[in-house]
């Protein structure tokens, strides 16, 4: 008999699943037997993803939503159980990147980074977290982190900042959760193949770069992290809460630059 799908009859959030790593989720959430609520500002990428997992035979939507913004993450919530008929899963992936040498980075940069990555990141586990209580239902929360929250890159100052808050976040919301049968979890990736790492790799020089910080000599794949974020939202983690799963190739281990052969 063939093993059943890991998240069936289970309701799931997505933010920022326009493409990149949320669409590779919300596309494994389907496979895995998922009812998915994708949501992004894109909307015409947004709509276009959801239409993709339709036309397979998941039971998907989409809906704008601007994490900045609390009142849209709770009407995001709100129309998942509007929608499908309750709220088990929510994916806080919804991120921007700013570039900018630090002497030069404005407040008003500074501040949208935060507002999305990090304010964004606590507007959505709220809401998701006070839906789930308000209807008994445990659930699972999933935090989109990254190696930034451990190693920085200089001219990423508000993305590093972000991320080594959403590391805390995590924790924080873990412990304030667990009461309600709520697991909080965070994934992070080291450099994953979606399209702004593609984009960046196709400068020989950048790529190399890429490959002597990585032991495993590759990027990673946008289906490898949606694999963490099965086993994070699935039962099969039910002990597991508060941590953060680095999924980068054996980034954080390394302390010096590998040598990689010439392609």
């Amino acid at each position: 008999m063939a093993n059943a799908r890991a998240l069936n009859g289970k309701i799931a959030v997505v933010t920022g699943a326009a493409q990149g790593l949320g669409r590779a989720i919300a596309a494994r959430f389907v496979h895995e037997g998922a009812a998915v609520l994708l949501s992004d500002i894109n909307d015409k990428k947004g709509q276009s993803a959801a239409d993709t997992l339709e036309a397979s035979g998941g039971r998907v939507a989409y809906v704008h939503c601007d994490v900045s913004k609390p009142e849209e993450t709770a009407a995001l919530m709100q129309a998942a159980v509007e929608i499908f008929g309750g709220l088990d899963i929510a994916v806080a992936n919804a991120a921007v990147l700013d570039l900018t040498d630090f002497l030069e980075i404005t407040p008003e940069d500074w501040e949208r980074v935060l507002s999305v990555n990090l304010s964004g990141f606590f507007y959505t586990g709220q809401a998701a977290a006070r839906e789930m209580v308000d209807r008994g239902t445990p659930g699972a929360i999933i935090n989109m982190s990254s190696v930034n929250a451990v190693v920085a890159i200089p001219n990423a100052v508000a993305y590093g900042a972000c991320k080594g808050g959403v590391q805390q976040l995590t924790k924080t919301m873990a412990i304030a959760l667990a009461k309600h049968g709520i697991r909080v979890n965070a994934i992070g990736p080291g450099t994953i193949a979606t399209e702004m790492a593609m984009q960046i790799a196709q400068d020989p020089a950048a790529l190399r770069k890429i490959r002597q910080r990585t032991p495993m000599d590759r990027m990673g794949e946008p289906a490898e992290i949606a694999s963490i974020a099965v086993f994070l939202a699935s039962d099969q983690s039910s002990y597991v809460t508060g941590e953060t799963i680095y999924a980068d190739g054996g980034r954080l281990g390394l302390n010096y630059m590998m040598d990689v052969a010439d392609q």
